[in-house]
């Protein structure tokens, strides 16, 4: 079978999926996208809304950050956070590329490429 994807696109779509695959941060991708009011937030108020660690949620902030999600902006001492407009339009082209069932699929199909195997 040709290789469908390089193995750098497949590596950053696995590394989306990997950012998204935990729970706190789609807790935190909610909170900035629905809370209200909307907007940023500092990792302090972030701590207090989801009850987890300061430094965990720096760390889930940076793996968001890595894929994209969300940027920082300094205010004063604190870093507030904020969704990405572009990368979240990004991540959701990649979900629906990696998803999409298109007329090709066909061609892929087991029965096409299987032998029959006596058991």
């Amino acid at each position: 079978m040709e290789q469908l994807l390089s193995d750098k696109t497949i590596s950053e779509q696995a590394a989306l999926f990997a950012a998204l695959a935990d729970p706190t941060r789609l807790k935190l991708l909610q909170i900035l996208l629905y809370e209200s009011p909307p907007g940023c937030r500092c990792v302090n108020n972030l701590c207090h809304l989801l009850g987890v660690s300061q430094p965990a949620i720096s760390q889930h902030l940076r793996v968001l950050k890595a894929a994209g999600l969300v940027t920082g902006e300094r205010r004063g001492f604190r870093i507030h956070y904020i969704i990405d407009p572009e990368g979240l339009k990004r991540c959701q082209e990649t979900i629906s590329s990696v998803l999409q069932v298109t007329e090709n699929s066909e061609a892929y199909s087991c029965s096409k490429d299987c032998f029959s195997a006596k058991v």
